[in-house]
């Protein structure tokens, strides 16, 4: 499964680039300074991880320094709320989660961001499963 996740996420993230360079007025490439990616989680979470394999992805892809920077608090709003007024120069990404796009509209009443106005989205990173589990000396089967 990681391969047919980078086989989607990197052409995407490689066309948001090319498309941010074009963009520019003048000839310099992009980019041309290390870029933000803003973790909703504390360090060593699933989400933490998942933004430092693409992190050593893109750098490998840009040279360029990719540094993940770890905002956790109120369940994703305030890394999300960072992202949504950074200058809109694809320096600075969000990695999104169903917290930050999903469930917060739905359970926080005074949003500081709007999650389909201020984001573009630029791919799929994963898809992680939650479940139940149970001390095994119980006697439940299913």
């Amino acid at each position: 499964m990681p391969g047919k996740v980078w086989g989607l996420l990197l052409p995407a993230l490689l066309s948001l680039f090319a498309s941010a360079a074009c963009a520019q007025t003048t000839a310099e490439s992009f980019p041309t300074k290390p870029i933000h990616i803003v973790v909703p989680f504390p360090a060593g979470s699933g989400t933490d991880v998942a933004t430092r394999l693409v992190a050593q992805r893109l750098e490998a892809a840009f040279k360029q320094g990719v540094v993940t920077d770890n905002r956790p608090g109120a369940s994703g709003t305030i890394a999300a709320a960072a992202v949504s007024r950074a200058a809109p120069d694809g320096y600075t990404l969000l990695m999104g989660t169903n917290s930050t796009h999903g469930a917060n509209p739905g359970l926080i009443a005074k949003l500081p961001y709007d999650p389909v106005r201020d984001f573009v989205p630029i791919g799929l990173v994963g898809v992680f499963s939650s479940f139940l589990v149970v001390n095994p000396a119980l006697p439940i089967k299913t």
